[in-house]
């Protein structure tokens, strides 16, 4: 995604990367996933206490995953005809408006839809921040530019879910909703300092098609092995302690979210030296192993350690597969790599949250979480086949 030349002030101006402008994404990046990451975990109880139990638990993860995967095809559309300010200010409001629609009622129908609203809004805020945080940081310090918006838009996770759970179980879920809406209402000034210019939108053939021998795939599908996990601890956690030690949740929760980005920054810096394929099978391993920490889910020290574990995998997986992809196309295609590698994270959430509370039906939480394991051990296989991958991966796929 990319601006016209009309729009942005040519002095992006004192070389710093921390203009005014910036300023302001950062800040309404990070208040937008605050309030979104209030939520994560907190929906699916608000779900199962209607009366849904697992199965509308992960449907209302599920649902807000696929609405999400959806519009962020057309985002770059949008903002092509609307401008940045314009755009990123509905994201904020189909935000709020969802919180705030979850306190009329803990029905299914209505909780369904507010997850769908979520879903359309959190699109809007992840594919606007990377390309604006582009174009608005001098070419030379793109990557330093990036880099520092992807810790922006992660220390929210870390606060957020354990932050949201903690919450709601001590003032109530109307409080949280409520909460969630307002941050997102208070962002809008924000907003409306982002730049207003209008993007060129690229047709989805051109950025999604062509996948077929580019190398893309298989790093891909690693990815969404991890992802589907991700949904599965992210929406069911909560609900699979047992009451006796659900006051542990937050503090698993933390260990995970606190752990992957620095587990991502270090593979980082070791990918670089030593190329990003090697570290494909121990990151998918020691995320397998962590998960299967979980199948004892009423020992709070197992589940901890196993979250802890899982986000190093998780992390040290998110910047290997990316990295990999990003090496194997040309800067012409990194849209198409980035945007396929968001799905991947998106999609395999939804997968993970839906999949998950259909098994636990009829075999268990310890059962289920054991399954889960097996999708990261299947992994296995094409990491091991990606594992020459360097600076330099060539394009097979």
């Amino acid at each position: 995604m990319t601006v016209s030349d009309t729009g942005l002030s040519s002095t992006t101006a004192s070389r710093l990367i921390t203009s005014r402008q910036m300023i302001l994404l950062l800040l309404v990046s990070f208040a937008a996933f605050i309030g979104f990451y209030l939520l994560l975990s907190v929906v699916p109880l608000y779900a199962a206490a209607g009366g849904a139990g697992a199965s509308g638990a992960g449907a209302a993860t599920g649902v807000m995953m696929l609405a999400t995967v959806l519009m962020e095809l057309g985002v770059a559309r949008l903002v092509a005809r609307f401008g940045y300010r314009t755009v990123t200010s509905a994201g904020l409001l189909m935000l709020a408006a969802s919180a705030a629609a979850l306190t009329l009622s803990e029905r299914m129908p209505l909780v369904l839809a507010a997850c769908l609203l979520r879903g359309a809004g959190l699109a809007i805020v992840a594919v606007v921040g990377p390309a604006l945080t582009a174009e608005l940081v001098p070419v030379e310090r793109r990557g330093e530019g990036l880099g520092l918006y992807g810790v922006v838009v992660g220390v929210p996770a870390v606060i957020g879910l354990p932050l949201g759970v903690w919450l709601s179980s001590h003032l109530g879920f109307h409080f949280i909703f409520l909460i969630s809406a307002g941050v997102s209402v208070a962002t809008l000034v924000a907003a409306l300092g982002l730049p207003a210019q209008q993007g060129r939108g690229e047709p989805h053939g051109r950025m999604l098609g062509g996948l077929r021998g580019s190398g893309l795939v298989r790093p891909a599908v690693i990815f969404a092995a991890f992802t589907v996990v991700a949904g599965v601890v992210e929406t069911f956690l909560s609900l699979a302690m047992p009451a006796a030690v659900r006051a542990w949740v937050p503090l698993a929760l933390l260990a995970q979210t606190a752990i992957t980005p620095f587990a991502r920054w270090g593979a980082g810096r070791l990918g670089d030296r030593r190329g990003s394929g090697p570290l494909l099978v121990p990151a998918v391993l020691t995320a397998a192993i962590g998960t299967a920490g979980l199948v004892w889910v009423a020992s709070p020290v197992a589940v901890i350690a196993g979250m802890a574990l899982f986000g190093v995998g998780f992390g040290i997986g998110q910047n290997a597969t990316l990295a990999l992809m990003l090496e194997r196309v040309s800067p012409t295609e990194f849209g198409k790599a980035s945007a396929l590698w968001n799905l991947a994270y998106d999609g395999g959430i939804g997968i993970g949250a839906v999949g998950f509370g259909l098994l636990t039906a009829p075999v268990g939480y310890p059962t289920g979480f054991a399954v889960t394991a097996l999708v990261l051990i299947a992994a296995i296989a094409p990491a091991w086949r990606d594992r020459t991958g360097g600076r330099k991966a060539n394009h097979a796929s």
